[in-house]
């Protein structure tokens, strides 16, 4: 393996440089980059036109520009890159910092809910193949698949944004609406449950009735403008989860999974009280710190405590641990909304990653910084969560007609058994090279979205450099989104050996 990474770390040097030098010259040959210049009326355009030339070296031939570029780019390899100036004189080191790490944040999160609910959703269907969800499902993903970015991200910017900012003044949902959310939300939930026909009628009429009662309710306590939790729900809620686990993953008889589980959730119940001080006026050191030992501390437990399925109670007390630390922080989120509201009238940002000078302490910013990504997040991860369903689905299918699948079901283990322990991991082979090559070109910038949005990542970067014909920040773009993509696929190939022992080089 090793051999097999060095070998492929060779060729995709000699990749890069190849593709690097097409793009300079493609873009140098692009356009006039003085062109703005020589139509100008200013009395200073010479001197202007001089300190473009002088920026962008344009007194010296082409390839001796391009040789200096990729000498800046060999001394990244000691820590002190130096990737020229763009058009304007300002460094493209730190453009490319700021643009990468403002992408990384959208990026990072819509590749993940993306990930998560498009891999969930494609074993969901394949296991229920031919079923009113699987159809539902198969019309929705194809409809995502297919919408024009710029018209979705129009969209919600409309309704999830202006819409909702302005029904936040002063939040009402008649009765009627109310019946229709319950029944629509009915009609899916005992879709998604499935089971005899009495079964499904129940799960409708409890949905349709409760979920109406719910909404009025909320109304009735201002919950839009006052959001509470509070302890007792957060240890329900944990308690559901940990129940919902176990028996997911090897049922409620096993004591040894089951147990660390339960742990947890009263391990969560405590540090909720033990830390409602300290996060109340938090920091993000705090916030990794905290998600770190949420996962060590019940991972530890389950592992003392799961004997020969240390492993699984390990994970599941992990998975416990850190949603139950991540309703506390929304708790805090939900305490924290009340005075955001009042420094940021309108809460859902349409325009750029943050709002400039508002002020307020840590939840504060957070809040803002997580309104102004909710809606580009949901554009990218809606696209992206088509992919990741249907491939999910078609692997799944695949994998459940083979010998070892039919060989495990004979043997007499539980459905729940074959579709996680032996069908879902070897399906995951070709999400892995989905999920590497969608993360490496989404780091590239999602170059309509961040249009839309008013948000200055990569993609941004990108387009700005082309239309002023400008090289720097171009060849920057590259450089990061080339070795990402070149990274992640050999990151695939390494996935599939620990995937399936099978696979070797």
């Amino acid at each position: 393996m090793l051999k097999f990474i060095l070998k492929r770390l060779g060729s995709a040097v000699g990749v890069l440089f190849a593709a690097s030098l097409l793009l300079y010259i493609l873009v140098i040959n692009s356009g006039d980059p003085l062109g703005d210049l020589r139509e100008s009326n200013a009395e200073n355009r010479e001197y202007l036109m001089q300190q473009r030339i002088d920026y962008m070296n344009l007194e010296q031939p082409w390839y001796l520009r391009y040789l200096t570029w990729f000498g800046g780019v060999g001394k990244c390899f000691v820590g002190s890159c130096d990737l020229g100036q763009n058009i304007n004189g300002v460094e493209v080191s730190g453009l490319l910092a700021n643009a990468a790490s403002s992408t990384l944040r959208l990026v990072l999160l819509a590749t993940v809910i993306a990930a998560v609910l498009g891999i969930a959703i494609g074993v969901l269907t394949a296991v229920r193949q031919y079923s009113g969800l699987d159809y539902l499902v198969t019309f929705l993903t194809f409809l995502f698949f297919s919408l024009p970015v710029f018209w979705a991200a129009v969209l919600l910017k409309e309704y999830m944004a202006i819409g909702y900012n302005d029904w936040l003044e002063n939040p009402q949902i008649s009765i009627g609406t109310s019946i229709l959310i319950g029944v629509i939300v009915g009609l899916l939930l005992q879709m998604l449950l499935a089971g005899s026909l009495k079964r499904r009628g129940l799960t409708f009429l409890i949905t349709a009735i409760f979920v109406p009662l719910l909404l009025q309710y909320s109304l009735w306590l201002n919950f839009y403008r006052y959001p509470q939790m509070g302890p007792a729900i957060i240890v329900v809620l944990t308690l559901l989860l940990a129940l919902s686990a176990t028996a997911m993953s090897v049922g409620l008889k096993e004591k040894k999974v089951l147990y660390p589980a339960l742990i947890t959730v009263v391990l969560v119940l405590v540090m909720y009280y033990a830390t409602f001080w300290i996060l109340k006026d938090a920091n993000a050191w705090i916030l990794v710190i905290g998600a770190i030992l949420s996962v060590a501390i019940p991972g530890l437990i389950g592992k003392f405590m799961g004997g020969r399925l240390s492993k699984l109670a390990s994970g599941v007390a992990a998975l416990v641990g850190f949603i139950g630390a991540g309703l506390t922080v929304l708790d805090h989120i939900f305490r924290a909304w009340p005075g955001f509201l009042d420094l940021k009238g309108r809460p859902i940002g349409t325009i750029g990653s943050s709002t400039a000078n508002l002020g307020g302490g840590f939840w504060d910013n957070f809040l803002d910084n997580a309104t102004q990504l909710l809606l580009p997040t949901i554009v990218l991860a809606i696209i992206s969560l088509a992919s990741y369903s249907r491939y999910t689905r078609s692997s799944m299918l695949e994998v459940q007609q083979q010998d070892y699948i039919r060989t495990a079901r004979s043997k007499g283990l539980s459905e729940r058994t074959v579709i996680f322990r032996h069908a879902f991991r070897n399906a995951l082979i070709p999400i892995a090279t989905i999920a590497a090559f969608d993360f490496a070109g989404l780091i590239g910038g999602a170059v309509v979205t961040e249009t839309v949005f008013g948000w200055k990542g990569m993609g941004d970067m990108f387009s700005t450099g082309l239309h002023a014909v400008d090289p720097a920040p171009v060849m920057a773009f590259f450089l990061v989104t080339g070795t990402a993509a070149i990274l992640f696929n050999l990151l695939a190939d390494i996935v599939y050996a620990l995937l399936d022992p099978r696979i070797r080089v």
